[in-house]
């Protein structure tokens, strides 16, 4: 469904998910005047989902789709739920309407759009924009796959909103405009939902190919065949002094040895690294296209630095956790692919024990193992990915990895294997299904343990 659903008012919805998106736009629904049925797979809703829906008039059901859901004027999945789901099969088959989360809302957002995707990078990329946008006085909002749902922002009279975008929900957009649009990066990720790397790098591209002539891209240099950019977007494109760029391109961002420029008409200095407190040369790059992003849409940068001077890094993503003996402990149990892991790897300097392992998404662990060569001295692998992983390492040589069966004994072997000036760098390269509910709880028993076992609770 690519045209607009302004007018809605009478019509049945139908909500496919009831957790944190399927919730703001069911509700956002029943503001703009449908009878919104909401269907949920799970058993239960959550309390607050609940009563929620109980204020709103809200019908729903738990526990599966049940043909109720098909009497429908429009479906509307929200984040994540796949098209290859039964429910949406038999919509699309009845030719009953399914639109995505982000083209239901997108009618009504109201202010300059900067979108934010990639494979890793973009929660820091989105929370560095909002922090600076509203640091530099504008009305901002910030929204999509952070937490925040884009529902709940629907007509808000805003300057800016900057929305985090999942490669789930650009599968199903049709009609975000993004005044700035930024691809952090691109690498395997999510294989199993989108069928392929092909699908998932369609999927990515949208947001760009999306937008109107003229307005901003900001892109790494190497992804820009990748994306297979139409020609309508100006693109700025980062790369590494000493790794010139491969593809022309309208602007550049160049992270030099120790600071970052943006060449467009004139060469100007974004900022030095040794004024920035983030960790690994990831999170520069991050900070690198927030600024350009920012300075090609419009908002002058002014005194960068000391403007995120307060800004808080959001956690279990290459945040320090203690200095124990001379070892500092890292925190990256946001890294759940391999690209991400093996980023962390080659961003942090120094010798390092690296924490691997949990459940996985099919993907091939030799990059990860040939990062983990050159990068680590120890490796300590746990989940239920440890033998893939294992015999990655052992294919690429490297023979230094110990096996363990929890988190516990991962941090007292890194304790224990540690020596002074290296660096325990938990960066899973996996998800934490397996032994935890989310990545979240992962870092924090990780914080905790270190906590613990280094003597500073």
């Amino acid at each position: 469904m690519k045209e607009s659903n302004q007018d809605i008012a009478g019509k049945k919805i139908t909500i496919l998910g009831a957790g944190v998106s399927g919730k703001g736009l069911a509700i956002l629904a029943k503001t703009l005047g449908a009878h919104v049925f909401v269907t949920e797979k799970k058993d239960t809703l959550s309390p607050e989902v609940e009563e929620a829906f109980k204020l709103q008039d809200i019908q729903w059901e738990v526990g599966g789709n049940s043909l109720r859901a098909l009497d429908a004027d429009c479906i509307v999945v929200s984040s994540g739920i796949s098209p290859q789901a039964s429910v949406v099969k038999k919509a699309q088959g009845r030719g009953i309407p399914v639109i995505g989360e982000i083209d239901f809302v997108a009618p009504h957002i109201k202010g300059k759009v900067i979108g934010v995707t990639g494979s890793n990078g973009k929660s820091t990329t989105t929370m560095l924009i909002g922090h600076l946008l509203k640091k530099y006085g504008y009305k901002t909002a910030v929204a999509g796959n952070i937490g925040n749902p884009l529902s709940l922002h629907a007509s808000q009279n805003l300057d800016f909103i900057v929305i985090e975008l999942s490669s789930f929900q650009l599968y199903w957009a049709h009609l975000l405009k993004s005044h700035v649009a930024i691809v952090t990066n691109l690498a395997p990720d999510h294989i199993d939902w989108h069928g392929s790397f092909t699908n998932y790098l369609k999927a990515k591209a949208r947001l760009v190919r999306l937008q109107e002539p003229g307005h901003w891209a900001v892109v790494q240099n190497r992804d820009v065949d990748a994306l297979q950019l139409s020609g309508k977007s100006a693109v700025a494109s980062l790369y590494w002094e000493g790794q010139e760029p491969v593809h022309k391109t309208d602007a550049y961002i160049c992270m030099g040895e120790q600071e970052a420029w943006l060449s467009y008409n004139k060469k100007e200095l974004l900022f030095d690294y040794r004024d920035v407190d983030l960790i690994g040369r990831h999170n520069l790059e991050n900070l690198a296209m927030t600024a350009s992003a920012l300075i090609l849409g419009g908002v002058p940068c002014s005194n960068l630095t000391k403007q995120l001077s307060d800004f808080i890094p959001l956690p279990h993503r290459c945040t320090f956790v203690a200095e124990i003996n001379g070892v500092r402990y890292i925190d990256d149990s946001k890294g759940t692919n391999v690209a991400a892991s093996a980023t962390a790897l080659t961003s942090i300097h120094g010798p390092k024990v690296v924490i691997l392992g949990g459940q996985g998404k099919g993907e091939d662990y030799s990059p990860l193992a040939e990062a983990v060569k050159k990068e680590a001295r120890v490796a300590i692998v746990l989940g239920a990915e440890k033998k893939p992983i294992v015999t990655a390492l052992e294919g690429a040589g490297f023979a230094r990895h110990i096996e363990v069966d929890s988190m516990e004994d991962a941090v007292k072997a890194a304790m224990a294997l540690s020596l002074p000036g290296e660096t325990v760098l938990l960066s899973p390269a996996c998800t934490s299904w397996d032994m935890y509910p989310s990545y979240k709880k992962r870092g924090e028993h990780f914080r905790h343990l270190v906590n613990k076992y280094g003597g500073l609770l």
